[in-house]
């Protein structure tokens, strides 16, 4: 037979007594014998893998070879007795050897343990006499067969090997031992595998009881040895034992053993649960063990302790903080390593080591060196660069590193960020950037108290970390786009941090000690400044970083933007060329903005349609690709921006205004027209309250005015008036508008065209006054953007002329006015 056709199934094992049939009836006649003569029995024999088998007891083999199960089969339509024997060949252990080992242990006499080889097998000559009570075929081609031990047998000889084994067997005599030493091992046998039942939850509570009413010896051991979770070897060893006596013995040590192996389970299971109370009774040891070492002289074994030592030699702390790591360090000694505590405190330490206390950077003393590397990485911006270069001469000429704090207002695209990099290369200290866009959490700004789960410090704090200094150039990005919520408001928490009288003992809320920023160069960005608290801004100096004008973005794009893009999109000079013509297409028809962003991006476009063709081979790579104006339209289509204004011709009721956005200047037509009606007014465009109590201003001036200007009372009468300022899905305000709403109605009512190519600006009140307005340059460089080349606004703003470059006032006329009435002389056409 095949070792492996043979399973045993222990969860069918049946400890019952009650012998119901008549099979069973006479199964227990014979096993209740005292004495029964050694008989002989021709039986058919079945090796064993792995497996035991025990008089008394009821076992599940499982038969999966076809031979096998037509031998099992024909046995059960007999007269179902089989000779069962432990196959030795197929067990992973040396059995003899092992048993013999065993022996010495336990025994005085070695255990009687021959083989019998039949075929490649070597089996045991000790079996069991066993018979077949049921047999069940399963889908899966296997039968199991529920097998109930007779009694022991010795193997004599093989008659039969082929197919199917038969062998002679002779019962082995059962003699009763009543001898007291038997008597009080089987006792004890009984009280100690009650105590084993008592401790294992998954023994049947049948089983006890079964145990409990054995009055046979033998039966009672090979019921025990049958429960016990024992190795085939010991199981064998007792099946193999060859009296009563022996296998007492043997039993008895296994007993032992299993019911120490539970005590000691049971015990760590008390010391796991005791965890928590020894706690105590460990810091008590702890301090004993700390005290002895002090005497000894020994250092501490901990290695994070050491390593933090090692540390604290290298960095230069303030007192302060040496003291708090110490207090620190003394909790840690008598911590376990284990305890949630110990790592709260650990990473503590290790955030105090990080922080760079006394960590300076030495800024550079050539300011003409600063001055280079400003104009080597932008282009233009002079004023913002001198002034940059005053702070640093100061910086230089005082004694302390406090540094000033500075505020980079524009819009998007005109280097702020990339300007606050150039000044921390030209100063040579290290650059932090932190984003404040969205930023609604006070703790992000001063950290998290130590008592939440996964504190941490502020991100300032981790930002002068990751910088590893004290003084490095810091800029705080898009501060104008801070939030507030219920969990705090970041700008009020920004107030400590950028006040120079305050910022030299900042708290983080996780360090819980003072940090002195006052020699952090503070930079903030901001597209707008309204939105910015005003206790906040007051805090900060202020650099307007103006839009870039036509002139300025050409050498931008030729001198930073281009060279950057062909090496972003692995082109060369050589490859392609792109002149200031071409650049100029690029600027006037294809972006409208202040900064530089969308140029770079239509670059890049440009760039990569330029590479597709060569990888395509519809360009080849050994010629120099020129693209000049006429080209652009077939690399990014037709021109996106039109400048109607430079063709449009003189109309009633239109005029042009000038506009300041947040992304720069713009132009704004404003259209005036008249329906019969009640003498009602309309504005549409999505206008602000401001730009309409503008229109309603400009409108009662008119009406208190209507014969100066030549206008019929009437008109007002028996009309409706709509004003429509293009571009509606836009929203505008502002009472700059004030002039061109004023000039577009009074075309209308005079029936005057308004001069072609002209832009105004300039708020008006009732008495027909043009006042100042603010953003001079932006609007103008939008007007020249545009194609207009007249200017009208307020006299008071000629001073702000001086903010306008060069080139852009060379192409313009300004046209300064102290009243409505100036404006319409110049602006109105004479019919």
């Amino acid at each position: 037979m095949n070792n492996d056709n043979n399973k045993k199934d222990n969860k069918n094992i049946n400890y019952s007594f009650d012998h119901g049939d008549k099979a069973e009836q006479t199964d227990a006649e014979v096993l209740d014998a005292e004495e029964v003569k050694p008989q002989k029995k021709n039986l058919p024999i079945l090796p064993l893998a792995d497996i035991v088998i025990f008089p008394y007891t009821l076992s599940t083999l499982v038969i999966d070879r076809e031979e096998t199960i037509k031998f099992i089969t024909k046995i059960s339509e007999g007269e179902r007795l089989i000779g069962l024997f432990p196959d030795l060949s197929a067990s992973k252990l040396e059995k003899k050897e092992n048993l013999e080992t065993l022996s010495d242990q336990s025994l005085n006499t070695d255990l009687q343990f021959d083989t019998v080889k039949i075929r490649d097998k070597n089996i045991s000559s000790i079996g069991v006499m066993g018979r077949i009570v049921k047999l069940l075929r399963f889908p899966d081609n296997t039968i199991r067969v529920l097998v109930r031990g007779l009694k022991r047998i010795k193997f004599v000889e093989l008659i039969q090997e082929t197919p199917n084994l038969i062998g002679t067997v002779e019962e082995l005599a059962q003699v009763k031992d009543s001898s007291l030493e038997t008597v009080a091992m089987a006792r004890n046998a009984q009280n100690q595998f009650q105590e084993i039942i008592n401790m294992t939850p998954n023994f049947p509570e049948e089983m006890k009881v079964a145990i409990l009413n054995v009055d046979d010896y033998s039966r009672l051991v090979d019921l025990i040895v049958d429960s016990l979770n024992i190795s085939f070897t010991e199981k064998l060893g007792i099946l193999t034992a060859p009296t009563l006596n022996e296998r007492l013995q043997l039993l008895t040590m296994l007993l032992n053993r299993e019911v120490e192996v539970l005590h000691l389970g049971n015990e760590i299971q008390n010391q796991v649960s005791n965890a928590l109370s020894q706690s105590q009774r460990e810091f008590f040891l702890r301090e004993q063990l700390k005290t002895i070492k002090q005497e000894l002289g020994e250092e501490d074994a901990n290695p994070d302790i050491t390593t933090i030592r090692k540390r604290m030699e290298k960095k230069k702390l303030p007192e302060k903080v040496s003291e708090v790591i110490e207090k620190e360090l003394e909790r840690l000694q008598v911590m376990p390593q284990a305890a949630s505590e110990y790592h709260v405190a650990y990473n503590y330490i290790d955030w105090l080591l990080a922080v760079p206390w006394k960590d300076f950077t030495k800024d550079r003393d050539n300011i003409k060196t600063a001055k280079k590397i400003l104009d080597t990485d932008h282009y233009g911006l002079r004023d913002v660069k001198e002034r940059i270069l005053e702070f640093l001469a100061v910086l230089q000429m005082k004694d302390d590193r406090k540094s000033p704090i500075l505020c980079f207002v524009g819009p998007p695209g005109v280097g702020k960020t990339s300007l606050g990099k150039s000044i921390a290369r030209a100063m040579k200290r290290k650059f932090v950037r932190m984003s404040l866009g969205g930023v609604r959490d006070e703790a992000e700004i001063r950290g998290h108290r130590r008592t939440y789960v996964g504190a941490l410090p502020g991100r300032i704090i981790q930002g002068l970390k990751k910088a590893q200094s004290a003084n490095p150039v810091f800029m705080l990005d898009e501060v104008d786009k801070l939030g507030n919520d219920f969990r705090g408001d970041p700008a009020s928490a920004l107030l400590e941090v950028l006040d120079p009288q305050q910022n030299n003992s900042f708290n983080d809320h996780f360090l819980e000690l003072d940090f002195d920023l006052s020699s952090v160069m503070f930079i903030t960005t901001a597209n707008i400044i309204d939105t910015i608290p005003p206790p906040l801004l007051d805090r900060m100096e202020v650099i307007r970083l103006p839009g870039y004008t036509p002139s300025e973005k050409r050498q931008i794009a030729k001198r930073y933007l281009v060279p950057r893009q062909l090496k972003d999109n692995g082109l060369t000079k050589r490859e392609l060329s792109v002149p200031l013509k071409t650049l100029d297409e690029l600027i006037d028809f294809y972006t409208v903005e202040a900064g530089v962003r969308n140029l770079e991006r239509t670059i890049g476009s440009l760039c990569r349609k330029v590479a597709k063709k060569i990888m395509e081979g519809e360009i080849s790579k050994e010629d120099k690709t020129t693209i000049n104006p006429t080209d652009v339209s077939k690399f990014l289509g037709h021109r996106k921006f039109l400048m109607e204004e430079m063709t449009r011709k003189p109309e009633i009721g239109l005029a042009i205004g000038m506009a300041w956005t947040a992304v720069g200047g713009s132009v704004l037509p404003v259209e005036s027209t008249m329906m019969p009606g009640k003498g009602e007014i309309q504005l549409t465009g999505s206008l602000g309250n401001i730009m309409k109590e503008s229109a309603q201003a400009a409108f009662s001036y008119i009406k208190s005015r209507h014969k100066d200007l030549g206008i019929k009372y009437d008109v007002f009468k028996r009309n409706n008036f709509h004003i429509h300022v293009p571009d509606g899905a836009t929203p505008k305000d502002g009472p700059s508008a004030g002039i061109t709403i004023a000039v577009s109605m009074i075309s209308l009512f005079t029936g005057k065209k308004v001069r072609v190519r002209t832009s105004m600006t300039g708020e008006i009140n009732l008495r027909g006054k043009v006042t100042v307005i603010g953003g001079v340059r932006e609007k103008v460089t939008a007007a020249l953007r545009t194609g207009i080349n007249t200017v009208v606004m307020p006299k008071q703003n000629e001073k702000d002329l001086e903010e306008v470059p060069d080139d852009v006032k060379s192409k313009l006329k300004f046209v300064f006015v102290e009243n409505i009435q100036e404006a319409l002389d110049f602006l109105l056409l004479k019919q």
